[in-house]
């Protein structure tokens, strides 16, 4: 089933176009928190159903590029793990590495979505085709966005937005014939 009728007529034209997803992590792949330990270790949490939802745009055709104003190696980890290409961390004005990205892939940025939740996102949130915020983005940012998703940062906005870029380009019931095939 590819039900769209949670998104607006609109949102699905600009989600059609999609090539690339660029994410914010804190507060977007994670809930915003910073968790350190006795030991001075950092410690994150990523939702697992986000990343799957990265897996299949990649295997769909769809990049994934990551910008970030902090350096971790945790989402190093997580993204190595999601065999993410396109990583930027310790990135605090975005707008320049955003901007290399997209040339470099030679997109245009109606193609280009972008989830983020602060206002150190905006100025890329303000340049893309598909603008998308968490829930719980930063009051700034909700008004400057073409969806604010249903869910919280880091507890499945990214999957969210994943599923409407896969439903509006027809890519997600090959998704779904895939887990539903009978075995033989």
């Amino acid at each position: 089933m590819t039900d769209l009728a949670p998104f607006s007529p609109g949102l699905v034209k600009k989600a059609e176009t999609i090539r690339l997803l660029i994410l914010d992590v804190d507060g977007v792949l994670s809930d915003n928190k910073l968790i350190y330990g006795d030991d001075g270790m950092e410690y994150k949490a990523f939702f697992t159903r986000d990343g799957h939802g990265m897996v299949m745009l990649q295997k769909s055709g769809i990049e994934i590029g990551i910008i970030t104003g902090r350096n971790s190696p945790l989402t190093s980890k997580r993204m190595q793990d999601l065999k993410v290409k396109h990583l930027y961390q310790g990135v605090p004005d975005k707008l320049p590495t955003f901007l290399k990205l997209v040339e470099s892939l030679g997109l245009h940025f109606s193609e280009i979505a972008y989830v983020g939740d602060d206002i150190l996102d905006l100025p890329i949130l303000t340049r893309v085709g598909l603008a998308a915020c968490p829930a719980d983005a930063d009051a700034e940012v909700k008004p400057r966005v073409d969806y604010i998703s249903q869910f919280n940062g880091g507890q499945g906005c990214v999957r969210e937005i994943c599923e409407l870029i896969l439903k509006a380009q027809g890519l997600w019931q090959a998704h779904m014939d895939f887990y539903l095939r009978e075995t033989v």
